[in-house]
């Protein structure tokens, strides 16, 4: 029996074209998060980046930008900025701050100097990374799917599209 095989009731509920209560989306992307590979929750993730059911990339990154630890948040950081690159960043509204901090686009931003940058820059950063380099949805979600804590945030809503996609690949394998 493979793993998403223990959660295999629960994914029927998104694959069966009617969303299950949203309250319940939490809970059960918890269950499906700790049995199911990261790369497939990753799928799930890019999914839900993309929906139109969901807000916007630059939004949600914003959101899991919030209830980031440091770490976590030198490392979206990065990873955006290495998409676009530190010259965009500092024509953006707030980047001029990210650039001092990169050092005129030396080296990376640790986790310490994440803490004072606003969710809103990161907002602004994702949106625009996202026009720029599509992928930079595909490397957020991988790097998300590693804190399905924090991915839990976001609420039902997105969590049900998340859990459609990864029941969707189930059904499909």
């Amino acid at each position: 029996m493979g793993l998403l095989d223990q959660v295999s009731n629960v994914l029927k509920q998104y694959s069966s074209g009617s969303t299950p209560n949203a309250a319940n989306a939490t809970e059960h992307y918890d269950q499906v998060a700790q049995a199911a590979p990261s790369n497939v929750m990753a799928e799930g993730l890019s999914a839900m980046f993309r929906s139109n059911q969901t807000p916007a990339f630059g939004n949600l990154v914003g959101s899991l930008f919030s209830g980031s630890n440091g770490e976590q948040k030198a490392t979206m950081v990065n990873q955006l900025i290495s998409s676009i690159g530190p010259g965009t960043v500092a024509q953006l509204a707030g980047g001029g701050m990210l650039t001092s901090l990169l050092g005129g686009g030396a080296g990376a931003i640790t986790p310490e100097q994440a803490q004072n940058v606003s969710p809103e820059v990161v907002q602004q950063i994702a949106a625009h990374a996202e026009k720029a380099d599509p992928s930079i949805i595909d490397k957020a979600s991988a790097f998300y799917a590693q804190h399905p804590g924090l991915v839990k945030t976001l609420g039902g809503a997105a969590l049900s599209v998340a859990l459609a996609k990864v029941a969707e690949r189930q059904r499909a394998a």
